[in-house]
């Protein structure tokens, strides 16, 4: 369910805007979509575990919000990043 130490540091590295960049809002957005989406493929195999099902949903608000942030900030950033991760909105 959770993410492992070298997907993570991909995920990172991908969507860093410098070397030592891991709290961006663009890295935190694609370190918890990679978070729900491992998080979803679970809930498939197990229907009645509510209380992963509300960890998601707490997932889904947060990045939700992050989201918001960035738009916010810079309308362009937004779009690339929700292109880059195939969010929908």
């Amino acid at each position: 369910m959770s993410i492992t130490a070298e997907r993570k540091t991909e995920v990172i590295q991908k969507f860093a805007a410098g070397e030592k960049d891991t709290g961006s809002p663009e890295v935190q957005v694609a370190i918890l979509t990679e978070r729900i989406q491992n998080l979803t493929e679970h809930l498939k195999t197990h229907a009645k575990d509510f209380h992963s099902r509300r960890g998601l949903l707490v997932m889904v608000g947060k990045r939700r919000r992050l989201l918001d942030y960035v738009k916010k900030k810079d309308e362009a950033r937004y779009k690339t990043l929700i292109g880059e991760l195939g969010i929908r909105r």
